[in-house]
């Protein structure tokens, strides 16, 4: 008979238990523990043998541990005589490298596909990749969900913007600002933005007619808030409304909240809870919170059942 099984690390503990209640099933401790050098121990404290496991862990600060403690939880899996892995990394790292743009440069997120496959993986499940190509250095089956019902959820809901319009922070956003645009009935803008350097961007111009408008920007994730905060200031200089932010992985490296809380431009800033919130933004007044713990808990049944997850991506 088949079972289902939950082990989860240390990164996202939280979004683990939730989806854990959502299933109905229990979290396995994969005993995780350091050695004095730093070097990672894993246990498995259950049997798991002939079970389709689970392994719940967001790949986010400090990236390398939790790269290593889900790399070693899925060795310890695969030595146990698990039937099959599933990795479920609601944020998945290094995705911003998924190319070489420059001479001897590597191409990290092949890397880590390369090392996910190798642990024992046989297939990964994760959320709004930054890069969709990235599912092509797989040679496991691969679903990619997206935020996306749950953001829309939360903006069709809101009573305060009558007279809105989708904005896209770059050129490699707009067919995600189109799908949201679509269901929100409304039209979009797009920012013409030129990065000078890592986390160091400068929006030249607005494409599309924003004045008076009430704007929601969408983007995959917010890290140092640069793009973020200086696409505001643009917007509203072009006369806009209200401006709302939307992004699913809220990486807030700093100085991120401190330009978020001094940015006067952005009223709100909407992140899902793929990555647990640094202490700073969770004392933050503008950002708030959505959970994914139901979709993603969605995602792993269908997994298992071998029913389709095909509607999770619209």
């Amino acid at each position: 008979m088949r079972r289902i099984v939950l082990v989860s690390g240390s990164s996202n503990i939280e979004l683990a238990k939730s989806i854990s209640a959502s299933l109905d099933v229990g979290l396995i401790d994969a005993q995780l523990r350091k050695f004095a050098n730093g070097e990672i121990h894993c246990m498995i404290e259950k049997n798991v043998r002939g079970a389709d496991v689970f392994v719940l862990q967001s790949v986010c600060t400090p990236v390398n541990d939790s790269l290593m403690e889900l790399l070693i939880m899925m060795d310890a899996l695969k030595r146990a005589s698990a039937n099959s892995i599933t990795a479920v990394l609601p944020h998945y790292a290094y995705a911003r490298q998924d190319r070489k743009v420059s001479p001897r440069t590597p191409i990290t997120a092949k890397l880590v596909a390369d090392l996910l496959t190798v642990a024992g993986a046989n297939r990964v499940i994760t959320m709004d990749l930054h890069a969709g190509q990235i599912q092509g250095f797989f040679n496991i089956p691969f679903d990619n969900i997206f935020a996306f019902p749950v953001i829309l959820e939360y903006l069709m809901g809101k009573n305060d913007l009558p007279n809105i319009m989708c904005v896209s922070p770059d050129t490699g956003g707009v067919e995600r600002v189109r799908e949201y645009a679509k269901k929100l009935k409304c039209d979009i803008a797009l920012i013409d933005k030129r990065r000078t350097g890592p986390n160091v961007a400068k929006a030249m111009n607005v494409v599309g007619d924003v004045k008076g408008k009430d704007l929601i920007i969408i983007d995959d994730m917010i890290d140092t808030a640069g793009t973020l905060v200086e696409a505001a200031r643009v917007l509203k200089s072009e006369g806009c409304g209200k401006i709302i932010a939307c992004a699913t992985h809220a990486v807030f490296s700093d100085p991120a909240i401190e330009r978020i809380m001094a940015c006067n431009e952005l009223s709100e800033v909407v992140v899902t809870d793929t990555i647990p919130l640094v202490e700073k933004a969770r004392t933050c007044s503008k950002v708030t919170v959505l959970s994914t713990a139901e979709l993603l808990a969605r995602a792993i049944h269908r997994t298992f059942n071998h029913d389709s997850v095909s509607s999770l991506f619209i």
